[in-house]
């Protein structure tokens, strides 16, 4: 079936059709840089990570643009930095390698380009220069300012009220402001505060003008797709649009808009604004970079997702399954042709339907259960390589299933549960592998016997329809 994406712009699911199969392009807005990212912030990079995946996949890499902007200019840095007490340009560089270490560790490719903000301010200075020159923006007090009233389409992304709109930017009532709609192109700096040179005075640009300039650089004035989380909508993206398609003389933006879900601890926003985050790093500390990867596509990536260790725990288990399944001896005979792309086209589709990676995973597990129940070395081998795939196009299973399997990696977090046994011992993990083999080719009898010698020590298995899963046991 052919990609299909919940459109935020149409409040519908459409087929994907870009506008030059050799060239896509996506846009992402990334990272305000002035400390450590939390989960929540990961969860929107894993979505589009997703996302830049399965467009490689279908147009292949080199016809494919991931755009991932920086921001490094912007009031919060200014005020992190103060209270730190270090330089901003210092700040900066060193929460953007933070960020990039982060990312890699949940296994996100690193986007195609990488824009950081200050490097743009002169497109940002000539966007705003357009915009007065054609009406649409006016300077007053050292500021330039969005005119809202002449975009007639304002508020179509968010479909909010006028008044809804001003309350929910929390704007600014100032005198040089002609509506208290108008939002900030560009606004003055104190000496205390980075600036730039400008026909408006020295000063900064605002938030939405910088992705505006920034996308238009790098992917040109209409590309295909426009994504971030579901608070960018209003007032971000609304004015990213407005801004963009009236500097280009009514050319579209982006004609496809996609936004992830909020990540929530029991059941709040995850934010630094609410002091109830989980930076990555923290994270990181809890468990490895794919279990937290799995975890957070476990829920659909419009839903909202609630962060727990249970959530960690059960994400682990699964990884183990799989890596397990890929672990068993493969066929040295080559699988019949086409049966690995058959087994994987469940998972494809699941993806190719606005990324239902719930249902993915779900696919994965019966895979991993066929490799287990396989009759004959060709079907099992037909299986893994299927898995291998659906795991890769997710981002998952690329480590070497022994290298996983013995590793020892353990979710370490507060509820920490008993590790599996493969975890903690290779030669256990062989005699599983052993068993699954001999349950394979319906050799009970050894299956049974390897099955007492692993109770023997402490090993429980629990053989359930779609695998079996080995525990230490709690005395």
């Amino acid at each position: 079936m052919p990609l299909t994406l919940y459109n935020t712009l149409t409040r519908r699911k459409e087929p994907f059709e870009p506008i030059d199969p050799t060239r896509v392009g996506l846009y992402v807005c990334g990272p305000t840089v002035y400390d450590f990212a939390h989960i929540g912030n990961a969860r929107a990079v894993v979505a589009f990570d997703l996302l830049y995946r399965l467009l490689r996949h279908e147009y292949g890499p080199e016809h494919v643009r991931y755009v991932r902007n920086i921001t490094d200019v912007e009031d919060k840095i200014i005020a992190a930095a103060r209270e730190n007490g270090e330089p901003i340009d210092a700040l900066t560089r060193r929460t953007t390698a933070i960020f990039h270490e982060d990312m890699s560790a949940l296994n996100n490719l690193p986007p195609d380009v990488e824009p950081r903000a200050t490097e743009y301010i002169p497109q940002m200075i000539a966007m705003i220069e357009r915009l007065i020159a054609s009406g649409h923006a006016y300077a007053a007090e050292g500021h330039a300012l969005f005119r809202v009233t002449s975009y007639a389409k304002y508020g179509a992304l968010s479909r909010r009220s006028r008044a809804d709109m001003i309350a929910g930017a929390r704007v600014e009532i100032a005198p040089y402001k002609e509506d208290p709609g108008d939002f900030v192109l560009w606004k003055p700096s104190n000496p205390e505060q980075p600036g730039w040179d400008s026909p408006w005075g020295r000063g900064r640009p605002g938030w939405h003008i910088e992705c505006s300039a920034m996308s238009e650089t790098e992917l040109g004035e209409t590309f295909d797709i426009h994504g971030g989380g579901l608070d960018l909508i209003f007032p971000h993206h609304e004015n990213e649009i407005a801004q963009s398609v009236c500097a280009h003389s009514g050319h579209p933006f982006a004609p496809t808009w996609l936004h992830n879900g909020m990540l929530t601890v029991g059941g709040v926003k995850m934010a630094k604004s609410e002091g109830n985050f989980i930076t990555v790093r923290d994270a990181l500390a809890e468990a490895p970079g794919e279990v937290i990867r799995l975890a957070l596509l476990t829920a659909h990536y419009r839903d909202p997702l609630d962060w727990t260790n249970d959530r960690l725990r059960q994400a682990r288990q699964s990884l183990d399954r799989f890596y397990r399944a890929l672990s068993l001896p493969r066929a040295a005979v080559l699988e019949r042709f086409g049966e690995a792309d058959e087994a994987l086209r469940p998972v494809r589709d699941a993806l190719d339907d606005d990324m239902n990676t719930p249902l993915a995973l779900s696919q994965l597990h019966d895979l991993a259960g066929g490799v287990n129940r396989a009759s004959s070395d060709a079907e099992r081998s037909a299986l893994q390589s299927a898995l291998a795939a659906g795991g890769r196009l997710m981002g998952l299973l690329e480590r070497d299933p022994p290298h996983w399997l013995h590793g020892g990696a353990t979710f370490a977090g507060t509820g920490s549960f008993a590790a599996t046994a493969d975890v903690v011992n290779p030669q256990i993990d062989a005699k599983i592998a052993a068993r699954a083999m001999a349950r394979s080719k319906r050799n009970f009898a050894k299956a049974d016997r390897i099955r007492a010698e692993l109770a023997a020590e402490g090993i429980i298995l629990e053989d359930k329809p779609d695998g079996t899963t080995s525990w230490w046991r709690k005395d």
